[in-house]
């Protein structure tokens, strides 16, 4: 014989489910990493003890500034992320939460992860040594230029690259003495590409000097979002683009365009 509930009790009963849905939301780990503003490296110098770019069969020229890829830092695939975690770093500036796939889009496996991102590095490398010497009309049989940088994965600083190996081949001093940070792909013809994470890398390069900021043109908004004081973006499509604002900037003459 089944006896009546009280509506105490009924609502106790109907709880229960919910109470459960709750604590698993809670304890259950979620599909997301945690990150935050990592490296810089100047690219015109060294890093780690080695320097950055190396070129034979050229002369170089001395720069005055700085050229500063930008990187950002992640929990691993492994990390243990909990609702408590995102409600903590949801609202830091200095904290972003994105998709684990978003981060580690190659897998969950750390020696694959390793691989792809040395991968994409190596290719970042080749094809932003293809734009420079294209962009200077320079053989890569009479020059032979080697980008270094150790423990950095990723295609993200191949802009910066392309604009280093610019500065030391080419006629002009591109920074003017500045601090320039940036981020962006970059294609082999010279194309900039969007990368993640930007409003960190911004955060990065204010913390590290930098007075300009780099963006391709597709993540103005996102950088704009949260801007450290005292950092000027210059948008970016083509570094054909980026070395006529970088010598605008330097010059005061013509148009250095904005977000």
């Amino acid at each position: 014989m089944l006896s009546r509930l009280t509506r105490p009790q009924f609502l106790a009963v109907c709880g229960l489910p919910v109470v459960a849905l709750l604590a698993t939301a809670v304890f259950a780990p979620l599909p997301f990493s945690v990150a935050r503003p990592g490296l810089t490296a100047d690219v015109l110098g060294s890093h780690r003890g080695a320097p950055v770019i190396t070129v034979k069969g050229a002369p170089t020229h001395a720069t005055s500034g700085q050229l500063r890829m930008t990187a950002i830092e992640a929990t691993g695939p492994e990390a243990d992320i909990r609702l408590g975690d995102v409600l903590d770093n949801w609202f830091d500036t200095e904290r972003a939460v994105m998709p684990r796939d978003a981060v580690y889009p190659s897998g969950d496996d750390l020696k694959e992860i390793e691989k792809h991102n040395e991968e994409q590095m190596k290719e970042s490398q080749d094809s932003a040594i293809t734009a420079a010497l294209g962009y200077l009309h320079l053989k890569d049989s009479d020059v032979d230029v080697t980008l270094r940088l150790k423990r950095v994965g990723g295609p993200s600083a191949g802009l910066l690259f392309s604009l280093g190996i610019i500065d030391k081949l080419g006629p002009d001093d591109l920074t003017g003495g500045r601090v320039i940070a940036g981020t962006g792909t970059i294609t082999a013809d010279g194309e900039v590409g969007a990368v993640g994470g930007v409003p960190l890398k911004t955060q990065s390069a204010r913390r590290d000097g930098a007075t300009v900021f780099l963006v391709p043109k597709a993540e103005c908004s996102q950088a704009q979002a949260q801007l450290p004081k005292g950092l000027r973006l210059i948008p970016v499509t083509t570094l054909k683009g980026a070395v006529a604002s970088l010598r605008a900037l330097e010059s005061g003459k013509g148009e250095v365009p904005a977000c």
